[in-house]
């Protein structure tokens, strides 16, 4: 597995999710759900239409799931930029029933929808970056680190965004999101001797 980077930039944030929209809402929202609400890929693709609608088609509060890799819950409001993704992709989509996957795949298995899978994820939004000219190596882990990145650049603390993302140490939070690089960049930028 390579190491992927965060999205540094906002414009191009705002870049990919355009051209995501004119290609299709599902990714777009995947995305724009993906940025803003820090889950890994594995949980983010097993999201059904229960756990971001209720039966009459209302966008939840919140999003309560147990995490995959650690068996941990996670509970954690929706915001109104990814409400309003989710409101968006599912105005032309049907559904028979809350427990379909969010992130449908156009694919059916055994008759029955299937959430998309990994690879075609890391495709999609692979695809996006590269238009708006990210050459830096992209994943779908991006959109997690991406999340952290821009939640300590706003000025969040590094100490809740560690809970967020459900480190173990600062350090570690740091270095995933790309800090630590970034900081010590900026020494050799900006001592000019």
């Amino acid at each position: 597995m390579e190491f992927v980077q965060p999205i540094r930039d906002r414009k191009k944030i705002d870049a990919m999710k355009k051209i995501l929209r004119a290609t299709s809402m599902r990714d777009f929202c995947l995305f724009t759900m993906g940025i803003n609400g820090g889950l890994r890929i594995s949980d983010l693709l097993l999201l059904t239409l229960g756990h971001v609608i209720n039966e009459r088609g209302k966008v939840l509060e919140r999003i309560s799931i147990r995490e995959q890799k650690t068996g941990k819950m996670k509970d954690y409001p929706i915001n109104e930029v990814a409400a309003k993704a989710i409101r968006e992709y599912l105005a032309d989509r049907e559904w028979e029933s809350l427990d379909e996957p969010l992130f449908v795949s156009r694919k059916l298995r055994n008759g029955v929808p299937s959430p998309i899978q990994r690879d075609q994820a890391y495709k999609i939004i692979n695809a996006a970056a590269r238009q708006v000219g990210i050459m830096e190596r992209i994943g779908t882990h991006t959109m997690r680190k991406t999340f952290g990145y821009m939640a300590y650049k706003e000025g969040y603390s590094i100490q809740k965004i560690q809970q967020i993302l459900n480190h173990s140490s600062e350090r570690i939070t740091l270095r995933y999101i790309g800090i630590t690089q970034d900081e010590l960049d900026d020494i050799h930028i900006h001592l000019n001797l």
